[in-house]
This record gives structure tokens, sequence and C-alpha cells, in this order.
């Protein structure tokens, strides 16, 4: 095993790490390889954390699967916010045959004929199963309305009945858990930047990409409806701060394991308790970053 530090040359091996006593001979070593100390740090604790975090999850994951339940976990948010990149690590070491990951196309002609809520329905957790929603139904709530793809007369349609579609699964025992993941312009800017010159992320550009920063503030009115119209007791939204990726994967993991009586929840402490400035339910009041 070796720690290397990409922006030098220097590396470590465990042995080297094994033999070290006290942090300051741990800084020195760092600084005679040139190997950033806090960084490297930073990326330890987070992929420590992210290991038993990821172990709660599987454990969760055995709850549902015995006790029958049926979770919906929908991440939404602006064009790079981050929603892919936390799913991938949500279900990274999840058991594939009591898990799916949903993310729906355009609608086909027949779909845009149906009920707006049916290809959604098709996709709902069974018995035992959890679906990651990468985007849901909540398309009309935001994306649509600012894209154009949907009427006036459609999108007030959709903002009537989400609340009590929701209340109807509610009372079918399918637990809801929504996140919204939270970026500043200046960040969703830089990542689109990214994507352009990194050639494993070219995949994920469109035309959308640009028409999302220039209509920015049009993206903040329908999401604040959204908020306001859709934000139920019983289907509330969740908040994350998704500037930094890796503090809103941790923070929403923690979030939805607090969210659920799984069988040894208790085991787990501090692990799962969220910091309340990074992620936290909705309220009118409160700041975010993506207005």
């Amino acid at each position: 095993m070796q720690i290397v530090d990409r922006n030098s040359n220097g590396t470590l091996s465990f042995v080297e790490l094994n033999s070290v006593v006290e942090r300051t001979e741990l800084k020195k070593l760092f600084s005679e390889r040139d190997i950033k100390f806090k960084k490297t740090l930073a990326v330890l604790t987070y992929e420590s954390e992210l290991r038993d975090l990821q172990v709660e999850l599987i454990k969760m994951q055995n709850w549902v699967r015995d006790k029958k339940k049926r979770i919906a976990i929908i991440f939404e948010g602006r064009d790079a916010a981050g929603k892919g990149g936390a799913i991938r690590r949500f279900t990274e070491h999840l058991n594939p045959r009591s898990m799916r990951v949903v993310a729906l196309n355009i609608p086909t002609n027949i779909e845009k004929g149906q009920w707006y809520f049916t290809r959604y329905v098709k996709e709902l957790p069974n018995p035992g199963e959890i679906v990651f929603y990468d985007r849901s139904w909540y398309n009309r709530a935001v994306v649509e309305p600012v894209m154009g793809f949907c009427s006036v007369k459609q999108y007030e349609k959709f903002m009537r009945q989400t609340p009590e579609f929701e209340h109807l699964l509610y009372e079918d025992g399918v637990i809801i858990i929504k996140l919204w993941f939270s970026v500043s312009k200046e960040v969703q800017k830089s990542r689109f930047e990214s994507r352009k010159v990194t050639p494993i992320k070219q995949w994920k550009i469109s035309p959308i990409d640009e028409r999302a920063t220039e209509m920015w503030d049009k993206y903040t009115h329908y999401k604040e409806a959204m908020f306001s119209r859709t934000h139920t007791t019983y289907s509330p939204w969740v908040i994350v701060n998704s500037d930094n990726k890796k503090v809103a994967r941790l923070e929403s993991m923690r979030y939805v394991l607090s969210a659920l009586e799984y069988d040894g929840k208790e085991d787990a402490g501090d692990l799962i308790n969220s910091d309340p400035t990074k992620v936290g339910k909705y309220f009118r009041s409160i700041e975010q970053i993506d207005d």
C-alpha cells in the first residue's frame, strides 16, 4: 500500500507509515516527501468515513429486505450538483438484487399521452427494495417549465396532484426521501468547464448545460415554488449543500441512515449524525446556496 500525492513526486509506503508514532513525525515525513499533509489527511478521513457509512447502508438494506420495506430515495438538484456521484457512492456495495437506480429518458409518444406519473409508478420499489431516482417526477416541477417542455396547464396540474400522489404512496407504506442537492452558481460553472476538458466526463455535456447557467434565476423561481407547494410532513424536502461533493455524499448518507429505523442503527453512534449546516429539512427562511 502507498500514499501518493498526484501533485508531487512523493510517495509513502505502508511500512513507513506504520513506523510513525507521533503526529509531528508524520508531518515531517510528509514534508520530506513533498506530500501535502492536510489534503492527504482529508482524503484518508473521507475514505474511512465513506467506508463506514457504506457498511451502515448494507445493514440498512438488509433491514429493508427482511422487513419488506419499500424505500424511494429521490435525488434532485440543478445540473452538475453531484447527484449521480452521490448515487454511485450510495449503491457501490449494495446488493443489486434488492436495489435499483432509475434514470428515465425523455418520455415516448405513448408515455406523453398517459397520466404523467404512470412511468414513475412502474418504477416504484417492490417489497424489500430500495430505488434510487436520478431525477424523478419532479422534472415537471423545475426542468420542464424552465425549458418549455410542458405547458402552463400541465405544470399546474402536476403541482396540484403531487402532494396527493405522494400521500397515497405514504399511506400505502412507501417511504419517500427527497434530497435536493444545492450548488452555487460559481461551482456549477466550474463543473461545466471541467466536463468539457475531462474525457471521462464529456458524456455528461448537453445543450441544456449552457442554458442552465443563463436561466439561473428562472430555475430558482420554479425550485422555490416546488418547495413551497410539495414540501409536506409526510414527504419533506431535504436540502444538501453540495458545493463540496465529498461532504455532500457523506452528509446525505448520514441523513438517510438517520431517517430509517434499521436494525443495528444504535451501534452507529455519532457516525450517522448529520451536520445541520450541510443538510436539513427545507423551511421557508432557510439559506440556500443555489438561490
